[in-house]
């Protein structure tokens, strides 16, 4: 009998966070997903941030995936997310364009309305306006890319309508699920998120596992289902070793949240690993912990990110190979049969 159940996509995620300069930091990133191109990922993923580079390290993804699309030939690349109320909508449309072309069908695209109140200030607009100013952008992104007139009646240059079909949204509630449901976008889960006063030890599955449900209600009849669950993950040879670099990482992680005032949730190694919803150690202690999450039972794409460890550069390396080597399979995930390099011009 044939196998008819979605092949599962295995992902990478980088908020490019290695503790080095800007221009290193572009350097290492572009080689973690040359690496994982290697080992039979599907696809990879960016954040965009501002300013603050603890929280993250790239203020121009597309900028950034066009240098990656040029160094890789298979692996689809995804943006996780735009802040789309700090962009001008229609260079977004542009720029997304170009580069789905140059890299020959590949990208992806994830929209989020922003984390940091003090980025909007700098550009100038309020924090509590993002969502009014998120819809209206979206609008006119989708609009662009349709082909249909803007404001003055031009139209987009090159328009991009296989877009509309690779939009992906990020949320941490059920009525954000909803939405990207009723849209036919992809629904982006992050790799954690905020417990309520009511339910402070709740897991990742009771929190995100009703977001599915309502976005799976959500969607039009025939649309088929697109949802990333994203994880932290860290996987070494030695679980030793991987415990010593999460104390390391999760402490310093830990002080950060301290010092923007948020209150502490614990201090031993254990208590720090499970408040940042962290797996880490060897293969085998890695898939037990990942096999408890019924999200990603879900999940179309299983993509995974070293924050908030952040291990050094060579040592990720070796995590996105154990991932794919022996991670990701225990999961029901198994590469493409061949990788067949893309030829210019084979948009899809």
């Amino acid at each position: 009998m044939t196998n008819t159940t979605p092949r599962k996509r295995l992902g990478f995620f980088t908020r490019l966070l290695d503790d080095v300069p800007a221009g290193t930091r572009y350097h290492y990133a572009a080689e973690q997903i040359a690496t994982a191109e290697r080992f039979g990922f599907d696809t990879a993923w960016v954040a965009q941030h501002h300013f603050h580079a603890d929280e993250g390290g790239l203020p121009a993804p597309l900028v950034f995936l066009a240098h990656v699309a040029a160094q890789t030939s298979r692996i689809r690349l995804g943006t996780g997310v735009i802040t789309l109320p700090l962009e001008n909508p229609i260079r977004v449309a542009e720029d997304a364009a170009v580069l789905d072309l140059l890299s020959c069908g590949r990208v992806e695209i994830g929209f989020g309305t922003g984390g940091t109140p003090s980025s909007f200030t700098a550009f100038g607009l309020e924090s509590a306006e993002r969502g009014d100013i998120f819809a209206r952008h979206l609008r006119v992104v989708l609009d662009a890319w349709a082909g249909r007139s803007l404001s003055g009646g031009d139209q987009l240059y090159p328009t991009a309508p296989q877009l509309l079909n690779r939009i992906w949204q990020a949320t941490f509630s059920v009525a954000g699920g909803e939405r990207a449901g009723r849209a036919g976008d992809g629904l982006m889960l992050s790799r954690t998120q905020p417990r309520t006063a009511e339910r402070p030890d709740a897991s990742l599955a009771e929190l995100q596992n009703p977001i599915i449900d309502a976005y799976l209600a959500g969607l039009p009849a025939g649309r088929a289902p697109r949802i990333l669950g994203s994880r932290s993950l860290f996987v070494a040879d030695s679980r030793a070793e991987a415990l010593r670099l999460a104390e390391i990482g999760l402490r310093r992680g830990a002080e950060r949240l301290v010092a923007a005032g948020h209150k502490p949730t614990g201090n031993s190694l254990a208590e720090l690993i499970a408040a940042f919803d962290v797996h880490v150690g060897t293969p085998d202690h890695v898939i037990e912990s990942l096999r408890a999450d019924t999200t990603l039972d879900r999940v179309t794409d299983l993509v995974f990110q070293v924050h908030s460890i952040d291990p050094p550069h060579p040592l990720i390396l070796r995590s996105i190979e154990l991932i794919a080597t022996k991670v990701a399979p225990a999961l029901g995930w198994a590469p493409e049969e061949k990788f067949a390099p893309r030829r210019l011009g084979a948009v899809g």
